[in-house]
């Protein structure tokens, strides 16, 4: 968050120099969400939009459903910024949910010092919200995919290493799957810890491809494998492929 919306769309192809662009938008400058939205071979577009995450409703009662309320929001900033055009757009919020307690970014370094302690040891859920805003339609489609995430027991001092490396305030749960400081089985989605659902992504986007957006998405079950270094059993009944 920060980047105004109105900033210029930055162009970023993930099949290279040899196709097209395809007319796809990430409403997101989360470098996790750009590398992974890669992984699906397509070009897309890069913008963001400043959206407030108020974790304070009674949705936060219902986690999946707050999640798509705050990616629809983004869906809607995003057109409301002149973004949506011809072009579909992807909006996505990630939070983290413990013991019935919803967790956004931390507002200061005691806050994260807060969230890393109540993880620490424990299983918690992390929901990620999808809106799919596809040209020409009044509303977006929705999903949210919900992750089983079991924290390791932190100390002291791995508290200190992370927090030294600065990244923490921008995560939801003040943490980072990819700082290894938690781990999901291969039956739960890695990726959505990393804020995008990416196999439950192809999936829809396969779905609606006849009739919204580019075409011809690659299956990131092969890349998502080899980036973890072992098999997923959840990727290849979700994406089929």
């Amino acid at each position: 968050m920060g980047w105004c919306a109105r900033r210029k769309l930055l162009r970023y192809d993930g099949r290279m120099n040899d196709r097209p662009a395809a007319r796809l938008v990430l409403a997101s400058q989360s470098p996790r969400r750009r590398r992974l939205l890669e992984w699906l071979r397509v070009a897309f577009d890069i913008t963001s939009v400043d959206v407030p995450e108020d974790l304070d409703t009674p949705l936060a009662a219902r986690p999946a459903e707050l999640a798509i309320s705050l990616a629809v929001k983004k869906a809607d900033a995003a057109l409301d910024e002149g973004h949506g055009g011809d072009s579909l757009v992807l909006c996505f919020d990630t939070l983290v949910v413990h013991e019935g307690a919803v967790l956004g970014k931390p507002l200061d370094e005691p806050d994260a010092w807060r969230m890393l302690r109540s993880l620490s040891g424990r299983t918690h859920q992390v929901v990620t919200g999808v809106a799919i805003q596809c040209p020409g339609e009044r509303s977006p489609r929705t999903f949210s995919v919900t992750t089983d995430v079991t924290m390791k027991p932190l100390s002291d001092c791995q508290i200190e290493a992370w927090m030294a490396m600065g990244t923490f305030m921008g995560c939801a749960g003040a943490y980072n799957i990819e700082a290894q400081v938690a781990e999901v089985t291969t039956e739960e989605c890695y990726q959505n810890v990393a804020g995008l659902p990416l196999c439950h992504l192809y999936a829809e986007l396969a779905r609606i491809e006849a009739d919204c957006g580019p075409r011809g998405y690659a299956c990131p079950v092969p890349a998502c494998d080899a980036a973890l270094g072992r098999t997923c059993a959840l990727g290849r009944r979700v994406a089929g492929c």
